[in-house]
């Protein structure tokens, strides 16, 4: 799954440590998280979300979604 994280750390002027330190987790879980290598759970995300002000939808993009893949994806 794609992410925005590493563009909303660069915004915010953090390095992956000083954002793993706000978050207690390691840097390697946040490089993880950057490289689409690590799924967070839904309590890091919701921190993640609250940490840079914006919707869970606007960090994580989920392509098949997006692509049309998945049938149980509706438009608006």
């Amino acid at each position: 799954m794609k992410n925005k994280l590493k563009v909303l750390r660069a915004m915010n002027d953090l390095t992956q440590e000083e954002l793993a330190d706000r978050l207690e987790v390691t840097r390697q879980t946040i490089n993880a998280i950057e490289k689409g290598k690590y799924l967070p759970s839904l309590d890091l995300a919701f921190k993640l979300a609250g940490l840079f002000k914006v919707r869970i939808e606007e960090i994580f993009i989920d392509e098949k979604s997006q692509e049309g893949e998945n049938p149980d994806y509706q438009k608006e």
